[in-house]
């Protein structure tokens, strides 16, 4: 009775957990940001937030205000602390959201043929002739339950493209392995399907 309770219990805080963390973590950025704006109605801040950074967005999308962007951008790229932080990220930014997604190839990655070892990645360029590494990629694997990842240099032939969306595979990794996926992936080597 007490290993069934105990299972219950187990049960019951995989599910409630997630949601209390999620809810907790969305409630303290509506507070953070009211705090912020200190607009007198609670979750307007928010609302404001998102607001202007829409309308920033549609902004620096107009050929009026674009020039305006690139100077600022181009000024902030001259001063010296601030061009390593400004373009770190925004290049990590636009790898996930906008025009220059880089993060949108999902691949299974050869480590060791021997040892029969593979990763998950995603390629973030696959021609690195400017560095003299012909027919090599660059293949980001980020970490589970982090942040945080290695960029790699491997041959083109040991990469192969999975046919799942990004998001998916990347929820699968951070997750360790955890969540899975929505349809069925066929992860096999075929040397068919080489990037």
């Amino acid at each position: 009775m007490k290993k069934k309770l105990f299972t219950y219990f187990l049960s019951g805080l995989a599910f409630i957990a997630p949601l209390v963390i999620t809810v907790y973590i969305i409630a303290k950025a509506i507070i953070w940001t009211d705090d912020l704006l200190d607009l007198g109605v609670p979750g307007l801040g928010i609302v404001n937030v998102v607001v202007i950074i829409t309308l920033i967005g549609y902004l620096g999308k107009t050929l009026v205000v674009k020039p305006f962007f690139d100077l600022l951008e181009n000024f902030l790229k001259k001063v010296p602390l601030a061009n390593i932080i400004y373009t770190a990220i925004r290049d990590l930014l636009a790898s996930f959201v906008g025009d220059k997604k880089r993060f949108n190839q999902a691949v299974l990655v050869t480590m060791s043929k021997q040892l029969d070892y593979q990763r998950l990645g995603f390629i973030t360029a696959d021609d690195l002739s400017k560095l003299n590494l012909t027919g090599k990629v660059a293949v980001y694997l980020p970490h589970a339950y982090n942040f945080s990842g290695n960029l790699i240099i491997v041959p083109a032939e040991h990469v192969y493209p999975i046919d799942a969306a990004s998001s998916e595979v990347m929820k699968f990794i951070v997750s360790g392995g955890v969540s899975g996926f929505d349809h069925d992936i066929d992860l096999r080597l075929n040397d068919e399907n080489q990037v």
